[in-house]
């Protein structure tokens, strides 16, 4: 049973790594506030949200897998710069605030468990080992370290069966779809959706996909040459992307039932700082002799894993998007001295990443405000996705179908009209 459990862990790719780090510091924070503020009111989001996640990854899959270049590539050729560099811009702009409130929270989570660390020199010594592992450590090994690393998310599956609740509400809650007009809660539903379905997804998923294109010797280098694309690489691509999304998605749905049915029930309506996240977790470890202090330990191993998986994928996601844009070398299967550029890339954004953690802000509220912002920029971003899925000069026969395209400009509609309601609510 281990051997199969290997076997099938080793198949997946891309797609289980890109839903993993959707789960990111950001995305733990955005979940366990909507859980903790809402109780299980925001809980029909998970399964709401996974069919127009899987439809968006699935689409940024196919164009890599099938033109074998990057979305940058294929926006220059389908694009004028004039709305090819606002995309990329903007692009770098989310990456950076994210990564930065990634690193905040990962070293405000090493604060919990050792109060004693200089949190500057645990801030620093993150961002350089984010750095040369994504350098130094060959791409095989690397993606193989990433999948591991969704492991640290468990945590949060087994606090909810130890919470337990009405189940039967729970499943109630999860079909049927419960919307408040208040700031408070349009702000979450932007910032739900903007970490669920992030810019930086887009570019990783469809740039790996031309990676593995590479790998394969399908094509010499990312964006050099058309690969042959058979039907059964396109079913096991959208196996791979269906699980990676629904592994995001119910892990997702753990972390509000956790939340609401510890933080909400016992009225922490508010999670302001990591040691309030972390009290979410108590449950998992009551019976242990300090059971607080072991909490805080598995919530800041859950933010650490995920934060070191998700990183290198916004960083990454900026290196594919510039290096594309610029004609480098590019490639985490490329060694530093072959593609300089796109590695310089890399350490320049997870370093002024760095940089945002000394200014005065709350590592929590940064994690929330960084998805806030992708889910703003996130609309721009799927309108051009949309393009060029359906168009038949850069697809070919691999365009998208009926279901794609419905299940595309709905995610668009619902995002963008948030959006707009998140900024009239905020100016009554």
């Amino acid at each position: 049973m281990l051997d199969g459990f290997k076997s099938f862990f080793k198949s997946l790719g891309p797609g289980l790594i890109t839903g993993a780090s959707d789960d990111d510091p950001s995305g733990i924070a955005t979940y366990s506030q909507a859980g903790a503020q809402f109780g299980l009111g925001t809980l029909w989001l998970a399964l709401f949200q996974l069919p127009l996640m899987i439809v968006i990854q699935e689409m940024c899959a196919r164009i890599g897998l099938v033109t074998g270049s990057g979305l940058t590539s294929i926006m220059k050729k389908r694009y004028s710069k004039k709305t090819v560099y606002p995309i990329i811009s903007l692009l770098l702009i989310a990456n950076t605030i994210n990564i930065g409130a990634d690193i905040g929270a990962m070293s405000a989570s090493v604060k919990l468990v050792l109060p004693q660390l200089p949190i500057v020199i645990v801030t620093i010594l993150f961002t350089a080992l984010v750095v040369c592992a994504e350098i130094f450590i060959p791409y095989k090994k690397y993606v193989t370290i990433l999948k591991y690393l969704t492991l640290s998310l468990l945590a949060y599956v087994i606090t909810a069966f130890i919470v337990g609740g009405n189940w039967s509400e729970i499943l109630v809650s999860s079909m049927i779809p419960h919307v408040e007009l208040t700031p408070a809660f349009v702000m979450l539903f932007v910032a739900i959706f903007g970490t669920t379905i992030s810019p930086y997804l887009f570019f990783w998923q469809t740039s790996e996909e031309s990676e593995e294109d590479v790998a394969k010797n399908k094509i010499k280098e990312i964006g050099e040459g058309k690969p042959k694309t058979r039907k059964k690489e396109i079913i096991l691509m959208r196996k791979d992307v269906a699980i990676g999304m629904g592994f995001s998605q119910a892990i997702m749905w753990f972390i509000i039932i956790t939340t609401a049915g510890t933080l909400h029930v016992h009225g922490l309506t508010n999670i302001s700082t990591a040691d309030e996240a972390a009290q979410a977790l108590e449950p998992l470890v009551k019976t242990f002799p300090h059971a607080g202090e072991l909490a805080k330990t598995i919530f800041a191993l859950g933010i650490i894993g995920t934060g070191l998986l998700a990183i290198p994928v916004l960083a990454g996601s900026s290196a594919y998007a510039l290096s594309e844009e610029f004609g480098w070398k590019e490639g985490l299967s490329k060694k530093f001295k072959q593609a300089k550029g796109f590695y310089l890339i890399i350490s320049a954004s997870t370093v002024v990443g760095l940089w945002i953690n000394f200014a005065d802000v709350d590592p929590i509220k940064a994690l929330i405000y960084a998805a806030v912002i992708n889910g703003i920029i996130a609309v721009p971003l799927l309108v051009a996705l949309m393009k060029i899925g359906s168009d038949p000069k850069i697809l070919g026969t691999r365009t998208n179908g009926n279901i794609s395209t419905i299940a595309g400009w709905m995610t668009i509609g619902i995002m963008g009209f948030s959006v707009i309601v998140m900024f009239l609510t905020w100016i009554k």
